[in-house]
């Protein structure tokens, strides 16, 4: 079985305007799988736009299984930023017989790509497509930081579980990511979500796993603050649902508060720039919802701003060579602890040294954790930082 036995290739015509692309659009820059499936190993790819034509596990957002191609229509009209892009579009997945089925050809589809060095930009279907996602990286042999970006946690429990018990629905996929075995989770985040939309059992939930999740209204008043967030996370997956519904029409489950746009748009960028990141998935797209094509627009919009994002990379992560980093330490809890900082010298990003426990890693002395300024200042102060403490604890 190849890559090419699970997609479907692309009409271009449906996407071309009746005059043709301009010759800076999207439209004339990215490769597309029309007749023959590309080499991927021969052709040098940064990015691949995959669309998943799949929403039954998708709850009460039955339509955006159509999201993919609604999406091209914007997309490809674009016109190309500053850096010329390498990007294949390599059309549909085929929705399986089964919905787990689809989820085998997209974790199959994000494994072969991660590890051509690949970056899949997923665009679904409903966000149980997110547990696919990450069962890609199961064979990868790596600890795996996933960052969701959602109004609420999506934590229910399964009352028609299939038996190999993969992900059945968008609001449970989280609950078979956590209890998957063996476990290679290393960090979940969330970013956005409502507290009246989350019950208070689940936060605790979270606290007790030492995860990090984040209500919207940290992010109101500085979005900066969620830049952190983002370059910790291997993979991220965006819920159309997490931004409000004046600005993204597109979903049944569209609520009033949320992200705006250009916010919406400022995380994508941020995902981009991240170089530990190496797959996205945008999901809960509905076009029968979209009013003029809005949300549409604004998906493409975000892409667009991935796409920047990546041609954008300071390539400060891993840490070498040393002399491109500025090394601060700080004493706290009066003097007993040192923590250290690394600051970049190319792009003035910030991480913070967690020390591995006694019994930890045996071939590093310490974890790196992307962090903020602010994080040093409170070290400074000779109080420890919460994300030290928290990512310590993970480490143990």
């Amino acid at each position: 079985m190849t890559l090419s036995d699970f997609f479907s290739p692309i009409d271009i015509e449906k996407f071309t305007p009746r005059n043709g692309f301009l010759t800076s659009q999207l439209g004339m820059k990215v490769e597309f799988y029309t007749d023959t499936f590309p080499d991927l190993e021969e052709e040098k790819y940064d990015l691949a736009i995959i669309g998943v034509k799949d929403d039954r596990g998708a709850i009460n957002n039955n339509g955006c299984s159509l999201a993919p191609d609604y999406f091209r229509e914007q997309f490809y009209l674009l016109n190309e930023g500053q850096v010329p892009t390498k990007i294949i579009d390599l059309g549909n997945i085929i929705a399986g017989q089964e919905v787990s089925d689809t989820y085998f050809a997209l974790k199959t589809v994000v494994a072969e790509l991660v590890k051509l060095d690949i970056v899949p930009i997923i665009i679904g279907g409903g966000q149980d497509l997110t547990y696919a996602q990450y069962m890609g990286y199961e064979n990868l042999e790596q600890k795996v930081d996933l960052l969701v970006v959602d109004n609420r946690f999506d934590l229910e429990q399964d009352e028609n579980e299939s038996v190999d018990g993969v992900a059945t629905t968008s609001q449970s996929y989280l609950t078979k990511i956590f209890l998957h075995q063996p476990n290679y989770l290393f960090n979940f985040s969330n970013m956005g979500y409502q507290t009246y939309f989350v019950n208070q059992d689940s936060l605790r939930v979270m606290d007790k796993l030492y995860f990090d999740v984040h209500r919207l209204g940290e992010f109101v008043s500085d979005l900066s603050v969620s830049e952190p967030v983002i370059r910790n996370a291997n993979m991220v997956s965006f819920d159309m649902g997490a931004i409000r519904s004046s600005d993204a029409c597109g979903n049944t489950n569209m609520v009033p508060n949320g992200f705006y746009g250009e916010d919406a748009c400022r995380i994508s960028r941020y995902a981009g720039m991240s170089d530990k990141l190496t797959s996205i998935g945008f999901y809960e797209f509905n076009p029968a919802f979209d009013k003029g094509g809005q949300t549409a627009m604004l998906l493409s919009q975000m892409v667009w701003y991935f796409v920047d994002g990546y041609y954008s990379r300071k390539k400060d992560f891993p840490l070498t060579p040393k002399s491109q980093y500025i090394i601060y330490r700080a004493s706290v809890n009066d003097g007993a602890t040192e923590v250290n900082f690394v600051k970049s010298k190319k792009s003035d990003r910030w991480w913070m040294q967690v020390p591995y426990p006694a019994n930890g890693s045996k071939n590093e002395r310490f974890h790196l954790v992307p962090c903020r300024y602010e994080d040093y200042n409170t070290a400074v102060k000779g109080e420890m930082p919460d994300l030290w403490w928290r990512t310590y604890q993970k480490l143990t």
